[in-house]
């Protein structure tokens, strides 16, 4: 049985202020919906049925280059994150997993821990692997790299921690290892590309080589930072190559903040989707680089635009299971706060997208008409599906107003009284 960590009542109290708007405004939308053709139930069924993992590390404050500002109540550890974890599913009720990364996440029973997140009511998806920062005790670093260091023995150390990765997610029940390295060079002539692919390309075969059957290795690349001159998987295209050279186990992951300025990620899902190789994604968005900001904070149509191809796929009957991710830094905003808005705004992006008109952008795109087949996309896009995400929540348990119900729980005020503040700044991302 789940624990709830915010009082059932105050939730429920808090709906009883909201229940007869959320009632008008969802019949006025169905309303809506009907004259085009939409049934509402059908779409609320589908929003209702999806979710996005929460990353463990995302619940903590995060940081810049420069300075990192220790948040109110920041989790301890592993424990901690599970328990704030549990209040965003309990509140938005749009994020049924967790995904750990170690070493950050370590325990000493894992079983413990498996058997804590189920009382929360959440389960674990992908483990994340770290070999792009040195931890205490580590025989050889990764300042120059890890799977593709040029020192053989620095690459079995790497390959042995991400083994080691698959050992604990078999023990939490995952089913996926997502893989990104920091691997590249800051100046020309520093290292030899093709030598360097090679190099990860072996290390990353003895990694598939120990996968479950049942298992998937997301491949995640990354355009820049920490090496700015190059990385080794550094865009969709290397990182395909990576995977078809695996095999049928091994896909990639795309994160929506690791693209150079303006790439079209939308298309570039639709080419992993044809290719057999998309295996999910990490939510964020970006103005600049890898930002790591809220997800459609920035660009909302964008996040609505990669939906599109991924409902258009399914509708088309396109054999496929991308997992879902948030991946964000949280620096000025409260972490719980934050990543409920975004979970939310993915699953908005998912319900709008679920609203285009499939056959008349078929038509529309088969006609060479662009001026209706945008239309057909903004009409969707521009369609305000709030009162079904309400809908969506209230019948699972949540709250319809998930920020104001979680500022009025006090939760931040009770947790920093048990959890020690972390004294000063520091510098580093996380």
């Amino acid at each position: 049985m789940s624990t709830n960590l915010i009082d059932a009542g105050a939730i429920a109290a808090h709906n009883d202020t909201l229940l007869s708007q959320v009632g008008s405004d969802y019949a006025h939308l169905g309303e809506q919906l009907g004259r085009r053709g939409i049934d509402i139930e059908r779409v609320r069924a589908r929003v209702a049925a999806f979710g996005v993992a929460i990353p463990s590390w995302g619940v903590g404050t995060g940081g810049t280059r420069f300075a990192r500002f220790p948040g109110q109540g920041e989790p301890r550890h592993v424990f901690d994150k599970l328990q704030d974890c549990a209040v965003i599913q309990q509140l938005a009720r749009a994020t049924p997993t967790v995904s750990l990364h170690i070493p950050w996440d370590r325990c000493t029973d894992w079983s413990e821990l498996r058997q804590t997140a189920s009382s929360h009511g959440l389960a674990f998806d992908a483990i994340n692997s770290n070999t792009f920062s040195d931890q205490k005790d580590q025989a050889h670093s990764y300042k120059f790299g890890s799977l593709s260091h040029t020192d053989a023995a620095t690459r079995a150390q790497a390959v042995a921690h991400n083994i080691d990765c698959i050992e604990i997610g078999r023990a939490l029940g995952s089913k996926a290892l997502t893989v990104w390295v920091g691997d590249g060079s800051n100046f020309p002539g520093q290292q030899h590309f093709r030598r360097a692919f090679d190099r990860y390309l072996d290390s990353a075969q003895q990694i598939y080589a120990a996968l479950p059957g049942d298992w998937r290795m997301m491949l995640e690349h990354k355009i820049c930072e920490p090496a700015f001159y190059s990385t080794v998987i550094q865009d969709w295209g290397s990182s395909f190559l990576a995977a078809q050279t695996l095999g049928p186990k091994a896909q990639c992951l795309v994160d929506l903040g690791h693209h150079a300025p303006n790439v079209n990620i939308e298309l570039i899902v639709a080419r992993l989707i044809a290719a057999g190789k998309l295996a999910g994604f990490h939510f964020n968005d970006s103005k600049y680089g890898d930002d790591d900001l809220d997800a459609g904070s920035v660009s909302p149509y964008r996040l609505f635009l990669v939906f599109n191809e991924l409902v258009a796929a399914a509708h088309e009957g396109v054999a496929f299971d991308p997992a879902y991710m948030l991946d964000q830094s949280h620096n000025v905003t409260d972490p719980i706060e934050s990543l409920m808005t975004s979970a939310v705004q993915v699953q908005r992006s998912f319900a709008q997208a679920l609203l285009v008109d499939r056959a008349a952008l078929d038509a529309a795109q088969d006609a060479n008409d662009a001026m209706t087949a945008t239309h057909l996309l903004k009409a969707a896009f521009q369609t305000d599906v709030t009162p079904l995400l309400q809908r969506v929540r209230l019948e699972a348990g949540g709250a319809i107003d998930p920020v104001a119900a979680y500022r009025a729980s006090g939760y931040r005020q009770r947790v920093a009284v048990q959890r020690p503040a972390v004294a000063g700044g520091s510098g580093g991302i996380v």
